[in-house]
């Protein structure tokens, strides 16, 4: 005789495959479910007999609960406050990348460079007030070696440490919903958070998905744009990172929102935008940020360092010319 455990157990796994059509005693359809999450859209499309909407929207309530800065209840915020706090599995293993990221890159990737993105406006903070004697001050806080986890906890070198993860936390969220869809066997979806994309299996079509690439033409507004080129994807993530859309301008001075932490100045290289393409999300968005804060020679220099991750910068040359270049492997993508 079963009992209740067994029942509940059986039935959970039911309804975990509940997308699947082996017996194609279903009709599986595209869904579609919108909506916003971390100040941004999102827009996600899979293959199920029904809609998983309201289960989408309870994971991102658990991303948003874990590492939203801009939130006074969340885990980060907590950390950068410096209030005893349990880390959730979320936090951790977006620490855990970012760590690996600003090793692979030298510091051009950190996720404590929180104090310099509030100063220059573009945080949870707006400071301003900037000054060489500012940054200089800000700088001593600022450095990933300066924060670890050691036994489930945050141990910081200096109280003032602080941490931003928005380099890498969007590209995390579509990871959090991608897995959430694969736990109820989807085999077929595209997430986009904020522009960040996976892709797994065929769009509705029965083809790999297209991914239009912006030119990366200066408007804050995000009204502007116009493709650059097109991307044909089916089991991997892409991420695009560009100084195009947040920036602003002050005595005539363009300052973008990607601060490079090893200087404390908005990154002012020579890259207009960076597409990395890599197996997971929160991946290609992090190597999306360090690129564009190493410029193009660095860039193209780690990129052949790293296993199955691709890239495609759009970049100005010596005469102001618009420009682009691929690291190898990264031409199976381009549909055109």
């Amino acid at each position: 005789m079963m009992n209740l455990k067994n029942f509940l157990l059986i039935f959970l796994l039911l309804s975990i495959a509940s997308c699947t059509n082996k017996n194609k005693t279903e009709q599986l359809t595209y869904q579609e479910n919108t909506g916003k999450i971390f100040n941004t859209y999102y827009k996600i499309k899979y293959e199920c007999n029904r809609s998983l909407e309201s289960e989408i929207q309870a994971e991102l309530q658990k991303f948003d609960n874990s590492l939203n800065p801009f939130n006074k209840n969340t885990i980060i915020t907590s950390v950068n406050q410096n209030n005893a706090v349990a880390l959730d599995s979320f936090f951790i293993e977006v620490f855990n990348k970012a760590m690996e990221v600003s090793q692979n890159s030298n510091g051009a990737f950190d996720i404590t460079v929180a104090p310099l993105v509030n100063l220059w406006g573009f945080g949870f903070e707006n400071v301003g007030n900037v000054n060489q004697q500012t940054i200089d001050s800000i700088m001593q806080f600022v450095g990933y070696e300066k924060i670890t986890i050691e036994n489930g906890n945050i141990v910081k070198s200096d109280s003032h440490v602080m941490l931003n993860m928005s380099a890498i936390a969007k590209g995390y969220a579509v990871d959090v919903v991608s897995r959430l869809l694969e736990r109820h066997g989807i085999e077929n979806y595209m997430v986009e958070i904020g522009g960040e994309i996976r892709m797994k299996g065929l769009n509705d079509k029965g083809k790999c998905w297209l991914i239009g690439l912006e030119k990366p033409i200066d408007d804050n507004t995000g009204l502007s744009a116009e493709i650059q080129t097109t991307l044909r994807i089916c089991d991997k993530s892409i991420a695009t990172s560009g100084n195009y859309r947040n920036y602003y301008i002050k005595d005539g001075k363009k300052y973008s929102h990607t601060i490079n932490p090893r200087t404390g100045y908005p990154s002012e290289q020579n890259i207009l935008s960076t597409t990395v393409i890599a197996d997971d999300c929160m991946t290609a968005d992090a190597y999306a940020t360090a690129f564009m804060v190493l410029g193009l020679d660095e860039s193209l220099t780690l990129i052949n360092t790293l296993p199955n991750i691709f890239a495609y910068f759009i970049y100005t040359d010596e005469n102001d010319a618009v420009k682009s270049i691929f690291s190898d492997g990264f031409e199976q993508f381009l549909a055109e």
